[in-house]
């Protein structure tokens, strides 16, 4: 098993290797974007520290009102229990999103629909590989879903 790696950058290197690839990158760019590019929302990060032993109580904390410019607020010691004098918290921004940049979030409109059709399309030609994941399956997914996705795709794999 190999993780953390740029599949489209080395992929003669793993083809061969295993009898199937789990593939979690961008679906256009497994194919090298031939019908087109894929649109994505980006985000920015924001972390500073505060001479606070408890900022907000809980690990996340998510923002909708429009007159707050952050979606979110991690206070990551929550995550572990910490019990620092102090603690850090990080601050999520939407922001657009350029090629070069993480993908976060799928841009669910018509256009992008249908070409995640086509490459859907595409995808299901593949014998070897399983797309999965957000940007494999250009979806925005909770975590409960991306659990119960990959489940459902390892019991298709194990019939």
């Amino acid at each position: 098993m190999r993780t953390g790696v740029d599949y489209n950058e080395s992929r003669a290197a793993y083809e061969g290797i295993a009898h199937k690839v789990v593939y979690t990158g961008p679906v256009d760019a497994y194919f090298d974007y031939k019908l087109g590019q894929l649109e994505y929302r980006g985000l920015r990060f924001e972390t500073e520290r505060l001479e606070e032993v408890n900022h907000q109580g809980v690990a996340v904390m998510n923002y909708t009102e429009r007159e707050v410019p952050y979606t979110r607020v991690i206070e990551h010691k929550h995550f572990e229990f910490g019990t620092q004098p102090v603690t850090y918290v990080t601050k999520e921004y939407p922001a657009d999103w350029q090629p070069d940049e993480e993908a976060y979030y799928p841009v669910n409109n018509e256009r992008n629909q249908n070409l995640y059709q086509q490459y859907a399309e595409l995808a299901s030609q593949e014998e070897n590989v399983i797309f999965g994941g957000r940007l494999a399956e250009y979806k925005y997914y909770d975590m409960d879903d991306v659990i119960k996705s990959a489940l459902e795709c390892a019991n298709r794999e194990l019939k």
